[in-house]
């Protein structure tokens, strides 16, 4: 393969994946994986696996800059966390029984439909309303869709953080930075177990690929998170709601192609 194509490919694949972390906590195989296995013939499996690898360290720096920024909330994300990390095991298990073209085009519907909601609905919601959720109630619709987003993020990669911040956001009432704060935090973790799962059953990748996916995607997802912090909330939903919207897009497209 030549070196420009890859480095092309990678850059603009880093590029959305970093965006579509920094600013809404969304898994970065939802858009790697479809570029890759598009423009770059690389088998899904694979494609999927280094996309949540190049989660880990994007997601991670994002985590740490909501955090500086009090917009992380450790400690009711700790019980999803633990159920979303048990799960993506069985997921990425799941999904390497499956044949390939079943990967990869789960979650991109949602990821538009998610956009849109952002720009049409911003979510308003203040701290104080999602700290008035009693805790138990808390806790246990944390292991429930902790459950399932584990699940999924293992078995297609590109539904987690969709996922993550559609329940922070509509089912336990947190603020946009919050949400997304929280969301990269647990997607740093479940990504790490995600590609680890696909990297142990798959094989290692093309290492110029990989190194480049990882590095471009932790770029462009530190530029996008410190803008998130510093933006006013309504400013926040528009520009988290056309990034989604542009990704869904140009997802979709990707997997016509193919």
């Amino acid at each position: 393969m030549n070196f420009a194509v890859i480095l092309l490919v990678t850059f603009f694949a880093g590029m959305g994946a970093g965006l579509g972390t920094g600013f809404a906590g969304l898994s970065a195989a939802a858009v790697i994986s479809p570029m890759l296995i598009t423009f770059l013939h690389m088998d899904p499996y694979m494609a999927v696996g280094i996309a949540l690898s190049s989660d880990v360290l994007a997601s991670g720096v994002s985590a740490y800059i909501y955090g500086k920024n009090k917009n992380l909330d450790v400690r009711n994300g700790l019980v999803m966390m633990a159920m979303v990390l048990l799960f993506t095991v069985f997921g990425s298990y799941a999904a390497s029984l499956l044949p390939a073209r079943t990967m990869g085009s789960f979650s991109v519907f949602m990821t538009f439909m998610l956009g849109v909601k952002f720009i049409v609905r911003p979510v308003m919601t203040t701290r104080e309303k999602a700290e008035a959720i009693p805790a138990k109630t808390r806790v246990i619709k944390s292991l429930i869709f902790g459950a399932l987003i584990g699940t999924v993020c293992g078995f297609v990669g590109a539904g987690g953080g969709m996922m993550l911040l559609l329940v922070l956001t509509s089912v336990l009432g947190y603020d946009l930075k919050m949400a997304v704060g929280t969301s990269v935090f647990i997607m740093a973790f479940t990504a790490l177990t995600g590609s680890v799962s696909h990297f142990a059953l798959g094989g290692l990748p093309d290492p110029l690929v990989w190194a480049a996916c990882v590095i471009f995607t932790l770029l462009w997802a530190r530029v996008a998170a410190v803008f998130a912090n510093k933006a006013e909330p309504k400013v926040l939903n528009r520009v988290t709601g056309v990034v989604l919207v542009i990704l869904g897009v140009v997802v979709m497209g990707f997997q016509w192609l193919t």
